[in-house]
């Protein structure tokens, strides 16, 4: 299911993501579960659901996010 709005997000991504890395794991997660509702485009016997959100957790790392000791993400410093 594509959200429409951070707001709508799992919990466990609401409560440790910021705003912004939130709004940027909606779109990559609305992006992959249309790329990947054919099961020809998953690995294994991975569900849409499941594959999209893998890809969403990456795009929040490549954005330059990280899990910090709190278990919550935060910006990594740009130094």
């Amino acid at each position: 299911m594509p959200y429409s709005a951070i707001s709508d997000l799992p919990d466990n991504v609401r409560n440790v993501l910021p705003k912004h890395a939130q709004e940027i794991y909606k779109e990559a997660c609305n992006s992959a579960l249309e790329q990947y509702k054919h099961d020809n485009k998953r690995d294994g016997n991975e569900s849409q659901e499941e594959a999209a959100h893998k890809v969403a957790w990456s795009a929040v790392k490549k954005a330059g996010y990280s899990k910090g000791d709190d278990g919550t993400w935060h910006e990594n410093s740009k130094e």
